[in-house]
């Protein structure tokens, strides 16, 4: 059953990214589609993020292209934290719990509705981050840390990026300055 949804709009480069929030049976499931430039030419991703009731990530899937570039990606995580991409284990991932897809804030959620932190506390989430151009997946260093009802300071050091991001009550991301905007949410 779906529970929210949302557009947001790219500002660097510029695009779109429209995405579902749906709880089933055995948790939770994030989908969408992103469009946008990347290295000047067109790109269009799908992408799926299945959750356990917990919000800890089990899989996620992402096909689409990069210019002329087809892309399909497998990601895996057992109970156990191994990572496997494209049924290959990924080493040095067992301290991450949420799978981070680069070209979407879509899947911020996931350490905010894990986390689930109070007002003045703050967490370190590292994330398996996918750079879909790549074709890697490698750990993020994330730290969230919830100023208001609606705030939280996010620090990713190794992308030398650092905001006060906008989040709505669902946990999406409403407004994430200088990369992402919302243009509709339900």
């Amino acid at each position: 059953m779906a529970i929210a949804s949302i557009l947001w709009k790219r500002l660097d480069p510029p695009g779109h990214d429209a995405c579902c929030l749906e709880r089933y049976d055995a948790g939770w499931k994030l989908h969408g589609s992103a469009v946008f430039r990347h290295d000047g030419a067109p790109a269009q991703l799908t992408y799926q993020v299945v959750c356990d009731p917990a919000w800890r990530t089990l899989q996620g899937q992402v096909e689409g292209w990069l210019g002329v570039q087809p892309r399909a990606v497998r990601i895996a995580r057992t109970n156990a934290g191994v990572w496997t991409l494209d049924g290959l284990v990924v080493a040095s991932l067992e301290n991450c719990i949420d799978l981070d897809l680069g070209f979407t804030p879509a899947t911020n959620l996931l350490p905010l509705r894990r986390l689930d932190l109070a007002e003045g506390q703050s967490a370190e989430a590292p994330a398996a981050w996918l750079d879909v151009a790549a074709g890697t997946l490698a750990v993020l260093p994330q730290r969230y840390e919830r100023r208001s009802k609606t705030t939280y300071w996010y620090e990713a050091p190794s992308v030398n990026y650092e905001a006060l991001l906008e989040v709505a009550p669902t946990g999406f991301v409403l407004r994430y300055p200088g990369l992402w905007e919302t243009e509709s949410s339900v």
